[in-house]
């Protein structure tokens, strides 16, 4: 019978069942508290990212420092579903609070209660409150140290137009939202104490071309000697031969041409150039007349032509009619032959096709100076060829001179325009093409002088001539990049830092045809790519403004249309370039609509431009960003620049 019991085991599964169910229940204990802890956690570091780009932004907005932190506690506890607040502590450090700022940091610890693990606790004689589990999590959102923007504002003869749904002129109303964008900016730069130039604008206004400052002729960028491929197209200085003249003449050595002879003063054996012709350029009658708001006039030149002292006059200044200069570079360059018309290469000597050349309009066929009385005494005449920008007198080398003679041949500029001789029209001369105020390169908006003279530059752009978007884009390019002409912008690889150029157009690309084959074979009017009838050299008939198109742009058809399509593919590329260097490229089309084909043209290039978005979807696609590109109207450019000053605002904020 006793081996019988020791045998049974009936009685043992109640008992089996009871010990086996402890470490069991234990473990389902374990599995839910951990799993619920897990959730809390995750729910918790959730909330705290979120709060963190939400704080940030509140703090680029220029919020104050209490009204921040309230914030950040309310948008916190807003996004815990399931976590009770009162389980949660949030404490805030502010960047300014940081040592070297820039750095918003918030710390979220959780106290979680355990469902089951206080029972146990309480069978091991524990306290309940020795059970409960506390997780520290960390979130810090820096904030981008810096941002450097380029408002490359289109200042066509269009902008006078009245806005539509506006009764004010499209200029205006373009002021006050540049206006508007910086003030913004401005403000929200006051909340990086402790960063160095945290928000930097340059203003960059563009027609036909780009004024880049008048007092930059004697950097080293610029092209002081002449050997630019460009820089003497159209003048012809081989005529200017010692058997001509012995004491004045031109000769080339080594691709420069040189003033000869005793007959040339203090100046003799000085390049000829661009900068020399405006130093040797002499009259006895009117000055030229230019364009932009305010002039600048040389009043003593360097022996090379370059201005060693000038100063500015508003309104164009007034002459009394004594022997003097006649004009006075005003700062406008010409485009630079491709690949360097579409980038930010670093100007140099070794490599001349990358060197800035002034723009000088030559004096085109029309007045002709005769010695009529054989007395040796030049009488006037003229006699006109049609061309519109007729500023001096030709002189008859030859019987019968062409059109091209009359327009390349250097020795007419070294003659006294005697008095008396007819005036040229306003804004007719060398600076014919150059009608925009010049540049302001990057200002630190933190700084109220600074801010205040970007302002007051915004105030003085004036709309006339026609639209070269290409050229505005890349002069903005070259004000936030780090190389030269333009060296204001943080190193183009720091990182922490964006460069963005906005460009705001109201209008197609345009480049004015010339149907003048028969004449001086200009092909158009002179600006930025200087005439279309000219070749590069060793293009073969190619010329600069053809050089990068494809074949969608006929090399020898020169017409309006022609010349937009050319401007178009490279603004294109130049768009591309920018944005492979880490531009950020903001476009705004103001008052296109797509019922005119060429305004919907404009409007698709402007589009395909941009850069995405980094915050924003495509509305039509979801799955795709947005594209930084606003279709204005004059009603709704301020609330556009408004958004875009949002955009502006959100870079500056990296989780």
């Amino acid at each position: 019978m006793i081996r019988d019991f020791l045998h049974d085991r009936r009685g043992n599964y109640a008992l089996m069942t009871v010990i086996t169910m402890i470490p069991l229940m234990g473990g389902v204990a374990l599995a839910v508290d951990y799993t619920e802890l897990v959730r809390q956690k995750q729910e918790t570091l959730s909330a705290l990212d979120a709060a963190g780009i939400a704080t940030a932004q509140q703090i680029v907005s220029g919020a104050s420092d209490d009204a921040v932190k309230v914030y950040a506690k309310d948008f916190f506890e807003a996004n815990l579903r399931h976590v009770l607040p009162a389980n949660t502590t949030l404490t805030v450090t502010l960047p300014n609070n940081n040592t070297g700022g820039g750095t918003l940091k918030m710390v979220a610890t959780l106290k979680y209660h355990p469902y089951f693990l206080p029972a146990a606790a309480m069978l091991l004689g524990k306290t309940v409150g020795a059970t409960d589990v506390n997780v520290v999590a960390t979130s810090e959102v820096r904030l981008k140290d810096t941002l450097e923007v380029a408002l490359v504002l289109d200042n066509s003869g269009s902008m006078s137009t009245l806005g539509s749904g506006t009764g004010q002129k499209r200029i205006d109303l373009l002021k006050n939202a540049a206006k508007q964008l910086v003030d913004t900016l401005a403000a929200q730069a006051q909340q990086m104490k402790q960063v160095s130039k945290p928000v930097q604008f340059s203003l960059v206004p563009f027609s036909a071309s780009v004024n880049i400052g008048p007092t930059h002729d004697t950097d080293d960028w610029m092209d002081q000697n002449g050997i630019s491929p460009i820089h003497h197209e159209d003048f012809d200085w081989s005529t200017m031969t010692s058997a001509n003249d012995p004491n004045k003449y031109a000769q080339k050595v080594n691709g420069i041409w040189y003033k000869r002879g005793d007959g040339w003063g203090d100046t003799k054996d000085q390049p000829l150039t661009r900068f020399s012709l405006y130093s040797d350029m002499t009259v006895e009658s009117d000055r030229e007349t230019v364009q932009p708001p305010k002039q600048y006039v040389c009043d003593v030149t360097k022996k090379d032509g370059t201005c060693s002292k000038g100063h500015w006059v508003t309104p164009s200044p007034t002459y009394v009619y004594t022997t003097s200069r006649y004009a006075s570079w005003q700062g406008c360059v010409e485009a630079r032959p491709y690949p360097y018309n579409n980038d930010d290469t670093t100007p140099t000597t070794s490599n001349p096709a990358t060197l800035f050349v002034p723009m000088f309009a030559p004096d085109e066929a029309g007045t002709l100076w005769r010695d009529f009385n054989r007395d040796g005494v030049n009488d006037v005449s003229s006699a006109s060829y049609g061309y519109s920008n007729n500023w001096w007198a030709d002189w008859p080398y030859s019987s019968n001179p062409t059109a091209t003679q009359r327009q390349s041949d250097m020795r007419k500029y070294f003659l006294v325009k005697p008095y008396g001789s007819a005036s040229a029209s306003a804004g007719d001369g060398p600076n014919a093409a150059c009608t925009t105020s010049p540049i302001t390169p990057l200002k630190d908006v933190t700084v109220a002088a600074e801010k205040q003279d970007l302002e007051d530059a915004i105030d003085d752009m004036a709309p006339t001539g026609n639209t070269n978007v290409p050229e505005g884009l890349a002069w903005g390019w070259r004000t936030v990049s780090s190389n030269e002409p333009f060296t204001e912008g943080r190193p183009n690889t720091e990182k922490g830092n964006d460069k963005v150029v906005i460009v705001l157009t109201d209008g197609a690309n345009t480049y004015s045809a010339v149907s003048d084959a028969s004449y001086a074979n200009n092909r158009s009017t002179y600006a930025a790519y200087g005439y279309t009838g000219l070749t590069y050299p060793g293009s073969g008939s190619v010329t600069r403004l053809f050089m990068n198109t494809s074949s969608a742009v006929p090399k020898t058809t020169y017409t309006d249309s022609n010349y937009t399509a050319a401007l178009d593919e490279n603004m294109q590329t130049l768009c591309a370039n920018a944005k492979a260097a880490g531009v950020i490229v903001m476009t705004v089309s103001l008052d296109l609509v797509d019922t005119k084909t060429d305004e919907k043209k404009a409007m698709a290039a402007l589009k395909a431009c941009a850069s995405d978005s980094r915050f924003r979807k495509d509305p039509t696609d979801p799955s795709k960003p947005a594209k930084l590109f606003w279709n204005s109207t004059g009603a709704t450019l301020s609330d556009d620049f408004k958004a875009i000053g949002n955009e502006l605002s959100n870079l500056r904020i990296v989780s």
